[in-house]
């Protein structure tokens, strides 16, 4: 009986189609809504705590401005850092290694072609640090770095706009009023949601930036990997302890510096996806519901339409049950039918969307599951009440209807 009565809601279905599709488009664009912006959203989660990974593991960051200010510091004017800084951090208990870094822009020129970039300022720890790896050549070395030496490591970007897919070690390139000669290239690292390419970059000993481009001795960040089995707080509190020294930081004065904890940042920024993400299905989830309304207005016009047709039924011994079966699997097959196009919708959208922004498709199968399962309630709910009122018909009077 019950499989005829699912044989009976298809054709039903099926032989209004338009009303069917007009009937189902509300819970394709709900379900389509909440599995594209779930997608969508935990691949963006994804790449920002992979970006934030690529940074290094156990690192923190340490910068000039008063806390509170965020990673640009204060406006109020306070003393940089300096490599004196970096040499003192570099000798605590429970740091690895330490990489001062300074930035700078210009245009590369060699073999006739110009490219705007920008410069890094570090020592060889930097890579470590980072996580980098050489494709080509190698890193400039503490030597190299001591005196200042005008060599350069390539980013992936800034090779192959200069060079193409040559091998540019030892070549020469033009940056700003110096010449530097190339003794290596990065390795291509993948897009960052951080807005960059991190391709486009040269790499140059500190001292050389200093020197020859910006003609400072300030330091403008400084990297710090914290040793494996100790904790980034422990370190944090140490190096905040010594800054204060260094610094000559009165006690009852509050720090000019801010050390910042690469994995809380990752935290953050995750929280704040999420709840994005949350929000966004929440109102997608608005959709279902407006979809169900949707059903059981159909479903109301149908009974409507279809009075005649259940006097006629009732009066040949259908059972108030067996007519409010009829149209309440109805109601969830046009539901199911939506939700099972809702998912291929969402997931299409879901990939192009994560093409789009350059980020992972994660589709999440709890998510594609409970969508449908909610297709399927909202199918019975919203169905409920017009198939109670087509089987509490009287058989005579629905005869009489015209």
């Amino acid at each position: 009986m019950l499989l005829e009565t699912f044989r009976l809601a298809l054709l039903t279905v099926f032989r209004n189609k338009l009303r069917s599709f007009l009937t189902v488009l509300g819970i394709v664009i709900g379900v389509a809504s909440v599995i594209a912006m779930v997608t969508v959203g935990q691949g963006s989660t994804a790449q920002v705590q992979s970006d934030v990974a690529s940074l290094g593991s156990n690192l923190l960051n340490l910068r000039a401005g008063a806390p509170g200010q965020g990673p640009g510091g204060s406006s109020i004017s306070v003393p940089a850092l300096t490599l004196k800084d970096a040499a003192a951090l570099a000798q605590l208990s429970s740091v690895t290694a330490v990489a001062p870094v300074v930035a700078s822009s210009g245009t590369a020129v060699a073999n006739g072609v110009n490219w705007s970039t920008s410069v890094t300022g570090s020592d060889a720890n930097l890579l470590t640090i980072r996580g980098w790896t050489l494709s080509l050549g190698r890193n400039f070395t503490d030597a190299e770095g001591l005196a200042g030496s005008p060599v350069c490591v390539l980013g992936e970007t800034v090779r192959t706009e200069l060079f193409g897919a040559g091998d540019p070690s030892g070549a020469t390139i033009r940056f700003a009023t110096m010449a530097c000669r190339v003794v290596g290239v990065l390795a291509k690292r993948e897009a960052s949601t951080f807005g960059q390419d991190e391709n486009d970059m040269i790499l140059m000993p500190i001292r050389t930036v200093q020197r020859r481009l910006i003609g400072s001795s300030d330091v403008g960040q400084i990297y710090i990997s914290v040793k494996d089995g100790i904790s980034t707080d422990v370190a944090k509190v140490e190096i905040e302890t010594l800054m204060r020294e260094r610094r000559r930081i009165g006690p009852n004065d509050e720090d000019d510096f801010n050390v910042f904890d690469m994995k809380q940042i990752s935290s953050l920024l995750t929280g704040i996806t999420s709840v994005l993400t949350g929000l966004l299905s929440a109102v997608a989830g608005i959709s279902l519901v407006v979809g169900g309304i949707g059903i059981m207005n159909i479903m109301l016009v149908s009974v409507t339409e279809r009075t005649r047709e259940i006097g006629i039924r009732m009066a040949i011994g259908a059972t108030e049950g067996q007519v409010l079966m009829q149209f309440l699997v109805e109601a969830i097959v046009l539901s199911v039918i939506g939700g099972i196009l809702g998912i291929v919708v969402g997931l299409g959208l879901g990939l192009a969307g994560s093409y789009a922004l350059n980020i992972t498709f994660t589709p999440d199968p709890r998510v594609v599951v409970a969508s449908f399962i909610f297709s399927g309630v909202v199918g019975v709910v919203f169905g409920y009440f017009p198939a109670r009122r087509a089987a509490r018909l009287d058989p005579i009077e629905a005869l009489r209807h015209q």
